[in-house]
């Protein structure tokens, strides 16, 4: 007769060292015998499945229930099913239920379960399906599991009939099945039926309400969402890190007044969670205010017991490279290594794209070169990077190696390759670039890569060739897309296809006071100030304004912001007397103010005045007055200013560095523009 000795890992579990000795006599010959097992020895071995073993010893475990009882009880069948769930296993899970004998409402339940918890909802719901014909019903545990089934794999058809069920058996109103009810129904985009549902359980708690407010926010029910916030407010509900959670995509590109109800709401949570604040952070990076997430970050990292985990990290990154604020994205990176949250790509991915827009080129390719594996998005990053920072050629010869990798470039890393061929002035290679995409990858141009081929035709001079690439379009050019055509027309003073796309643009986004601000500038750089002044009548007539400039700079640790003739700085005095020596100093250089770039009507003087008080002069004055020349990335000054910087701005931005012997970079909304020694890494190519 065979002998066959299992152990398991007795410095893990020493309960089990006098089992590990036990002989089991086992003769393959006679299938019918079953060893008989103490109830000890069984409860042993439960208690070994609920510490939630490793695979190794949950293979062990489970291969000594079969020597010694040859088939599994329901009791340490259920742990075993739960255990290789746990582990994602659910082939293992699957194989336990069907040798299990016995099928009441508990096993499959945890069959179910199972299932779902991994993501096999339609499994999760063949099972439910298999209730009926083993005579057993349904509890309070099992509707809300199969409901999360219909709800991530979005069968509402399925749901409604598992909604009719627990309805005939009494438990459609009850707390947990409502529940899963109210977020099926939400998820599907049913918001009348899960209101109903809502209002018709007779108990109802804050993931009620949260699980409402999901429904509406994924659907885009923005005032609905926070009404129903406001409704909890009414009964005493009290708002929770789930609550914000649920209203996250309700708050993107909102209104500030939603913005602001969601900070109160914040405000107002006693014990704030990391979850709270994560999505805090997340609120204001989804309506463009870096400013407030880099401060809220700060105070997360002061509050007792709260400790940034990745999430915290990829929020915050991008508004750090938003605001330049460079010395708190150092400070991050520090501590992502510190606490071992890399490798993450994700976060990796969120420094590359932070010290880019930092214009530390440099440390972003550090954080690349690191990484120990790398996706499209990593990549593309780093193109990004080098398109926006002037360094075409370095681009694309990334996008090469990107392709020499293995990986295929999707659309978005074409866009990324494109304009960088913008930036460069590099015509040829964008024109191969698009040609790649269409031919050889096969992917439908966008339109942002048919923007990015005006942007790339007309920043070549070819303003005519752009206008005909628009003409040939297979779909409707959208405002981007007129934009770049209406820049490029501002750049080479084409004024009858300028006032064609200028036009278009105000038929597509009559209220966007740029594209006015643009055709202004054609109409002034040709002198024709009286179009000049029929444009501005149309904007007072329309209640446009001009955007004002508006410039940010990281000084020991805090951001300054700076606007055009801004005298509210508490330094601004200062400010104003070192700017006045250095126009004097330029000067001395041959320095002119650029009136050009101040398109105004009005007399020269008045035009030098205006100029010498743009927003990022004053910022770069005050970051002087305010630092010392330091080593590497402490001797750059960094701006970050929201609109196109002007000629006269760049012109001075050079003088500046020359004078100063500090390194200037202005990143604006097109591109980086790195001033040292008196040079710009554009070339004056922008």
């Amino acid at each position: 007769m065979k002998r066959i000795n299992v152990g398991l890992r007795l410095r893990h579990f020493p309960e089990l060292k006098k089992f590990h000795t036990q002989k089991v006599a086992f003769s393959p010959t006679k299938p019918e015998f079953e060893p008989k097992s103490t109830s000890v020895h069984d409860t042993l071995l439960g208690q070994v499945l609920d510490t939630n073993p490793d695979y190794k010893t949950l293979k062990t475990v489970h291969s000594r229930i079969i020597l010694e009882k040859r088939r599994c009880d329901s009791a340490l069948g259920v742990k075993l099913i739960k255990s290789y769930a746990a582990l994602k296993d659910v082939v293992s899970a699957r194989k336990v239920f069907d040798e299990i004998p016995e099928r009441n409402v508990i096993i499959l339940n945890v069959m179910i379960r199972s299932y779902v918890n991994n993501g096999f909802y339609r499994e999760g719901i063949q099972v439910f399906g298999t209730m009926c014909g083993f005579d057993v019903r349904p509890d309070h545990y099992t509707f809300p599991c199969v409901l999360k089934a219909c709800s991530c794999s979005g069968n509402i058809v399925i749901g409604k009939k598992i909604h009719g069920s627990a309805t005939r058996v009494g438990l459609s109103s009850t707390l947990f099945t409502g529940n899963g009810l109210v977020s099926m129904y939400g998820k599907c985009g049913f918001l009348s039926e899960a209101r109903l549902v809502l209002d018709d359980m007779s108990r109802r708690d804050v993931v009620s309400w949260n699980s409402l407010v999901a429904g509406y926010a994924q659907n885009q029910r923005f005032d609905d969402a926070l009404e129903v916030c406001r409704e909890m407010e009414s009964v005493k509900i009290s708002h929770d890190a789930g609550t914000m959670a649920s209203l996250l995509p309700a708050v993107t590109n909102t209104t500030r007044d939603n913005v602001m109800y969601v900070r109160d709401m914040f405000l107002k949570m006693g014990k704030k969670s990391l979850v709270s604040w994560n999505v805090m952070i997340g609120v204001y990076m989804k309506n463009a205010m870096p400013l407030e997430a880099v401060e809220l970050y700060s105070r997360m990292m002061e509050a007792d017991g709260i400790e940034p985990d990745s999430v915290s990290v990829t929020s915050v990154l991008p508004a750090c490279g938003d605001t330049s604020a460079l010395s708190l994205g150092k400070k991050i990176h520090g501590y992502v290594e510190r606490k071992k949250l890399i490798p993450n790509l994700l976060v990796e991915n969120a420094l590359i794209d932070m010290y880019a827009k930092c214009g530390c080129l440099d440390r972003a390719r550090d954080v690349f070169e690191n990484m120990k594996s790398r996706d499209v998005v990593s990549w593309t990053a780093m193109i990004s990077a080098y398109g926006v920072s002037g360094k075409g050629r370095d681009a694309v010869a990334l996008f090469s190696k990107m392709q020499d990798s293995g990986l295929v470039p999707d659309s978005i890393a074409f866009v990324t390759t494109l304009a960088a061929c913008s930036h460069a002035g590099l015509l040829e290679e964008g024109r191969s670039y698009f040609k790649l995409m269409t031919d050889h990858y096969k992917i439908t141009p966008r339109l942002e890569h048919l923007a990015c081929m005006v942007d790339i035709l007309g920043r070549a001079g070819k303003v005519k060739e752009a206008y005909s690439f628009i003409q040939e379009m297979s779909m409707e050019p959208n405002e981007r897309v007129w934009g770049a055509l209406l820049g490029a027309c501002r750049v080479h003073s084409d004024t009858d296809i300028g006032l064609l796309a200028a036009d278009k643009l105000f038929q597509l986004a009559p209220e966007q006071s740029g594209y006015y601000v643009l055709l202004s500038n054609i109409y002034a750089k040709a002198g024709r100030w009286e179009e000049v002044t029929k444009v501005r009548d149309i904007m007072k007539s329309k209640g446009l304004k001009k955007n004002p400039g508006a410039s940010n700079v990281e000084v020991n640790g805090g951001i300054h912001t700076f606007l055009v003739g801004d005298r509210s700085h508490p330094q601004s005095d200062e400010i104003y007397r070192e700017l006045d020596v250095l126009v004097t100093k330029m000067k001395e250089l041959g320095y002119v103010p650029d009136s050009e770039s101040a398109l105004h009507d009005v007399e020269e003087e008045d035009k030098e005045t205006h100029l010498a008080v743009h927003s990022e002069k004053l910022a770069i004055v005050f970051a002087l007055m305010n630092t010392e020349e330091g080593e590497e990335d402490n001797n750059a000054i960094r701006i970050t200013k929201n609109l196109r910087i002007c000629g006269d701005c760049h012109v001075a931005a050079k003088l500046i560095s020359q004078i100063t012997s500090r390194e200037i970079i202005i990143r604006d909304t097109n591109r980086f523009h790195v001033f040292r020694f008196g040079v710009c890494s554009c070339g004056d190519y922008w």
